[in-house]
């Protein structure tokens, strides 16, 4: 399997064992300050992220706007549990080149743009994208006084293992 998908499936897994730990009141909860998103909006956000890539009407375009936004994945575990496992089995399945081109369509706050990526770095794109988002949800987890056993989530990679340790 290819390194970019074996990133993505292994930084996924990570909204698996957090939807298993949660409550559908948690995954739900809007009252944390300053923006009130919830864990569920940001983990349904990572996934319509994903979702976007496969439902593709071609094999060269990819419209990150037309995402799904299934509000019952924002509120109810089990929703948001089996829309993972669709986009984990998706992206287990997926077939392409990485230096293939793909044209990405996203509005960066101009209106929608036409953008020209490789799949690899759409690929590589999206596992950041989901990172970040997990650091927001390690936030809200923090205001929440949610604990997760997992003393990596949210950060990337390259921090220095230093900095989680002195946290």
């Amino acid at each position: 399997m290819n390194n970019m998908l074996q990133a993505s499936l292994l930084t996924l897994n990570k909204s698996e064992v957090i939807l298993k730990q949660l409550s559908n009141t948690q995954l739900s909860d809007t009252s944390v300050s300053p923006y009130y998103s919830s864990i569920g909006s940001h983990l349904r956000h990572i996934l319509d992220f994903y979702d976007c890539i496969f439902k593709s009407p071609s094999h060269n375009e990819v419209d990150l706007t037309a995402r799904s936004r299934n509000k019952a994945v924002e509120e109810n575990c089990h929703e948001a549990l089996n829309y993972l496992k669709d986009i984990i089995d998706n992206l287990k399945a997926f077939q392409f080149k990485e230096a293939q081109i793909v044209h990405v369509i996203d509005d960066l706050g101009t209106g929608k743009i036409e953008i020209p990526y490789t799949y690899g770095a759409l690929l590589s794109q999206a596992n950041s994208h989901t990172i970040h988002h997990y650091a927001i949800v390690n936030y809200i987890f923090d205001r929440l006084h949610i604990k997760i056993n997992d003393s990596d989530f949210g950060f990337n990679p390259s921090t220095p293992k230093e900095s989680l340790i002195n946290k």
